[in-house]
């Protein structure tokens, strides 16, 4: 992965945010939607651009492209930056290979420690019945 390469196939678009704002809100532009092409893009190579589809599926469009949006702060600098950030989270946790779990033997003593356990509670139980005569 080579973000320089990722950084400058980004493209944004500046859109009017929802919300609170005033007058201004039907002025300025400042929501940020950043639109990345996954599969033509020349900074992931083909094994990252495998996993990342499995990993983010739910983020992508039909076409592949990843949609991330940023309306937090009144800005529109400020909302690219939040958005860019956002951008690199993302990719960072999709390429990410969970470690591989390690089964783990259940010591003797644990093993021990139950079985006594049910013994007492089994003595315990016995005692509670009527005696028999």
């Amino acid at each position: 992965m080579d973000k320089e390469i990722l950084l400058s196939e980004l493209k944004f678009k500046a859109v009017r945010s929802s919300g609170a704002g005033g007058q201004n809100v039907n002025k300025v532009s400042s929501k940020v939607v950043l639109s990345f092409d996954l599969f033509n893009s020349l900074g992931l190579n083909q094994e990252e651009k495998e996993l990342l589809k499995t990993k983010i599926s739910t983020k992508l469009t039909q076409e592949n492209i990843l949609i991330l949006t940023s309306e937090e702060d009144r800005s529109q600098l400020k909302n690219k930056e939040v958005v860019v950030k956002k951008f690199l989270k993302v990719i960072e946790n999709g390429l990410k290979i969970p470690k591989q779990r390690k089964e783990t033997k259940i010591p003797r003593a644990v093993k021990e420690k139950r079985l006594q356990e049910k013994k007492s509670t089994a003595s315990i139980k016995e005692n509670r019945k009527k005696p028999n005569f």
